[in-house]
């Protein structure tokens, strides 16, 4: 029930800017797509069926890299955790927002040991945050590093679909996450996660491919242009 009103809002808030701020035609896909990446987040994040709970104390989860630190933990096998001390310091700075800091201390910890699987993905994430969200040849170099050392593992390929999203590339994010999970073995740590994401984000996909195909139709009724479509199919690929 909750997705009918996301989706309602989304499409007065469209109606809006074409009737009300008479927004020119051709801004008409910009305007679908930012709200496809709201309708994204939304999906990713929200959690409309949980019951609501008092805040712990100590905790700032308006930080967003603070759920990123606690699912990059989740994703790993124990036996998986970076070893290195600098790693849990890099974590603190990222969650009091400083993102440049924290990736300068992993990228120490990343030339002195290349093999440290986590502290690869951590560094990724931190660059990405540094750059507000935009998914920069450094952080993506940093998640490629980590799926060399382990090229079945479903955590580096899950932060390089979170910063494809928020970028808007919805499709190629998609398409990574359903390959990660087809190449990862069964029973593979986060598995559950990866797949629950994927499952919101299809959903939000058809939802926004079903609204934009109820809006043709009725243009096509009236008889007044329909707007332009966004990609943001579930069954697109990758370029």
């Amino acid at each position: 029930m909750i997705w009918l009103v996301v989706i309602a809002l989304a499409a007065l808030a469209f109606a809006a800017g074409v009737v009300l701020f008479r927004i020119e035609k051709g801004l008409w896909s910009s305007l679908l797509a930012a709200l496809a990446v709201g309708l994204a987040g939304y999906a990713l994040q929200a959690s409309p069926g949980l019951p609501s709970a008092p805040k712990v104390a100590g905790e700032d989860r308006s930080n967003p890299l603070f759920d990123v630190v606690e699912v990059r933990r989740d994703l790993l096998a124990k036996d998986e955790h970076s070893r290195a001390d600098f790693i849990v310091t890099a974590d603190a700075l990222a969650r009091e927002g400083r993102y440049e800091q924290a990736a300068q201390l992993l990228a120490s910890v990343t030339r002195k040991n290349p093999q440290d699987f986590e502290a690869w993905i951590a560094e990724g994430n931190a660059l990405v945050e540094h750059a507000d969200g935009v998914l920069t040849v450094p952080a993506l170099y940093a998640y490629r590093q980590a799926a060399e050392l382990k090229p079945r593992h479903l955590a580096p390929n899950y932060f390089l679909g979170v910063a494809l999203i928020r970028q808007g590339r919805f499709a190629e994010a998609r398409q990574v996450w359903a390959d990660s999970l087809a190449a990862a073995p069964e029973g593979a740590t986060g598995r559950e996660i990866v797949a629950q994401q994927l499952e919101r984000l299809d959903a939000m996909l058809t939802a926004v491919s079903q609204q934009m195909e109820q809006e043709r139709s009725a243009a096509a009724e009236s008889g007044v242009p329909a707007a332009p479509s966004a990609p943001v199919s579930p069954a697109s690929s990758a370029p």
